[in-house]
């Protein structure tokens, strides 16, 4: 497949000047744009959507997510530069803000919520982080006010709390990239680049994010790059929706050559073992796959042999966590084997857990799987649940584990760990009602009849 669509890449390159001159449309898909695009697009960006009925949040979810947001948020601030005292005050100062951010994590995933499926910890940081990351190119020094005293938007010349920035170089490069995408020409005209993005489905946050993630993105050649790249993708299946997700996950993919970098890493990586009929998958969950080179790849496979995998089993890590690759071996990989090896699990068990769950390597060991583990120990399990069920360490601690376990004892019941914690709260509450009727009428059918 791979080979024809090389051929097929060499002549859709060799003819996209002619076939795109004099049109700014995607071939696939014409829209047509009002006069102001731009002031939508701003009003846009500057208004949200929070029309979400969060009566339909049941109130402990409602908390643990206000606790996961505030966690997230942590996170960034201290990134920035505050110490852990000055983003905890931030963040008992930012009330409205946290709210604001479970609003927009309800109205992202309003359709999850209306059918009674909770997100998972990593997918309320995928929702939340690149939308914080917005507001630091948004605000700049004054996003901690902005933080604090949302939903005001703090006056750019009022002194702003410290944050530490990078380079002023970098910054200028940033701020230079951002404002030559979304520029309006001197006839009030959009930028070639800008109404091409727009008309793929991308809003003016995701615009700015992704320039600012790569300030190179604003200078790719729109023709030459960026155009074919869609089109490739296209070609492989991924939805048209699902492009503006690729392009602010990792704007540097839309920079490579499709012939002479993309192409050649797919290849290897279908040796490897990768599922070729999966690659609009395997590109959704890691677009940066695709821009690693040959001997980081080569480096995580090697790590993997030495797990214990070979062959099917490492395409197959490959294509159900394709992010195992931005991990490093030495930072990342190494250290959670040593870590299960350290708590008694056997070679075979620890290979058995990364063949069924390699997301395991994207988790911290102090913020994740170190208390995780440890609250485990308290729940009189053994370890061949989590053998059987390594995506325990996926979920939250305090928002779905540690209360689940909680009921679960109170009604003393036997789960297993799939039962009790893949499913939503609502199936949750009929697991229960079905074990504990199973409960009793085993205690009832054991019980000595009278005469």
């Amino acid at each position: 497949m791979l080979m024809e669509m090389k051929a097929l890449c060499a002549n859709r390159l060799s003819n996209f000047s002619s076939l795109f001159r004099g049109t700014l449309c995607i071939t696939r898909t014409r829209l047509t744009f009002p006069e102001n695009l731009l002031g939508q697009a701003k009003l846009a960006f500057s208004s949200g959507n929070e029309s979400f009925n969060t009566t339909v949040v049941p109130p402990t979810l409602l908390a643990a997510e206000k606790e996961e947001a505030k966690s997230v948020l942590s996170l960034f601030l201290k990134k920035q530069g505050l110490s852990k005292v000055a983003a905890a005050k931030t963040i008992t100062k930012s009330d409205l803000f946290i709210n604001h951010l479970v609003s927009r994590l309800h109205s992202v995933h309003k359709s999850r919520y209306l059918v009674g499926k909770e997100l998972t910890t990593l997918e309320i940081r995928n929702t939340l982080i690149p939308y914080i990351e917005s507001l630091l190119v948004e605000h700049g020094n004054s996003v901690v006010n902005f933080v604090e005293n949302f939903p005001i938007i703090p006056v750019k010349d009022k002194p702003a709390v410290s944050v530490s920035q990078p380079g002023s170089s970098l910054d200028s490069k940033k701020q230079k990239a951002v404002s030559r995408m979304i520029e309006v020409g001197a006839v009030g005209d959009l930028q070639p680049h800008f109404l091409y993005l727009l008309e793929l489905g991308m809003d003016l946050e995701q615009i700015k994010l992704a320039t600012s993630r790569c300030p190179s993105f604003a200078y790719y050649s729109l023709e030459g790059r960026i155009k074919p790249l869609v089109e490739f993708l296209l070609d492989l299946g991924v939805a048209k929706s699902e492009i503006p997700k690729i392009l602010v996950q990792r704007p540097h993919l839309f920079g490579l050559s499709i012939s002479g970098k993309i192409i050649p890493i797919m290849l290897y990586l279908e040796d490897m073992g990768v599922d070729k009929k999966q690659w609009a998958k395997v590109i959704l969950r890691s677009p940066g796959l695709l821009t690693h080179s040959r001997q980081k790849l080569q480096a995580v496979v090697n790590f993997l042999n030495e797990v214990g995998l070979s062959g099917d089993s490492i395409g197959k890590a490959l294509t159900r966590f394709p992010k195992i690759v931005t991990c490093s071996v030495e930072d990342n990989l190494k250290p959670v084997n040593k870590f299960f090896y350290e708590k008694g699990f056997s070679v075979e068990e620890v290979k058995s857990m990364v063949s069924t769950f390699p997301s395991i390597y994207s988790y911290s060991l102090a913020e994740s799987l170190v208390p995780k583990w440890e609250f485990f120990l308290t729940t009189g399990y053994s370890k061949l649940a989590l053998v059987k069920f390594p995506q325990y360490f996926s979920y939250s601690l305090e928002q779905r584990i540690r209360p689940r376990f909680a009921l679960v004892k109170e009604l003393g019941v036997k789960i297993g760990l799939n039962r009790m914690l893949a499913v939503s709260f609502c199936d949750f509450e009929k697991v229960l009602e079905i074990s504990r009727k199973n409960m009793l009428a085993d205690e009832l059918s054991s019980c000595p009849k009278s005469k």
